[in-house]
């Protein structure tokens, strides 16, 4: 670590929302961007005081990202995102269905080969994450969720139940509204 560094993450979320003034159809985008600290030997920097409460802070984030990606590469069934705040935020780009891009700044001095290597490991880890989500999939998943709503209705209808009646939104005195129910049918 040297004097200069800020010791910490960055992570700046932005969300885009498009609508089509035609058909009024909105879609969505996020944009992350994620700049980390690089990890710090204690034994090499000589940190002390808060200096090193900042540098075992950032080490164990880092250490939480790299679980993450390893559940992920090994096919594990939990994927560790809760144990970190980081890895919360950085879910969705980590294994999601995002598009995602790592570049990793290295040091040309001899005297950081190790911290290179070590950086140049992680990169590789990471390059066999696999984002698996696509908007095929995501469009399969909608018509299951529509299919499986449907489903229900029936079975209400099926037991005397009128979909349209048990959902109707109350009035102040707890009875229905006239007329026909704003949800259809």
């Amino acid at each position: 670590m040297n004097a200069e560094s800020s010791r910490s993450h960055l992570v700046m979320m932005m969300v885009v929302r498009s609508t089509n003034r035609r058909s009024g159809e909105t879609v969505f985008g996020k944009l992350t961007l994620v700049d980390l600290a690089g990890s710090e030997r204690v034994d090499k920097s000589g940190a002390e005081g808060q200096r090193l409460k900042e540098a075992a802070s950032i080490n164990k984030s880092l250490s939480a990202i790299g679980d993450v990606v390893s559940a992920l590469t090994t096919n594990n069934k939990h994927i560790p995102y809760r144990s970190h705040a980081l890895t919360t935020l950085m879910s969705d780009s980590i294994g999601g269905s995002a598009k995602t891009v790592m570049v990793v700044c290295c040091s040309p001095a001899d005297y950081n080969t190790k911290e290179s290597l070590s950086a140049l490991s992680f990169a590789k880890r990471c390059k066999n994450v696999k984002n698996t989500a696509s908007p095929a999939q995501a469009a399969a998943q909608v018509q299951a969720l529509k299919a499986e709503l449907d489903r229900l209705k029936k079975t209400n209808t099926a037991k005397g139940k009128a979909p349209d009646q048990a959902h109707r939104p109350m009035t102040t005195r707890g009875q229905l509204p006239p007329g026909p129910s704003p949800y259809g049918r």
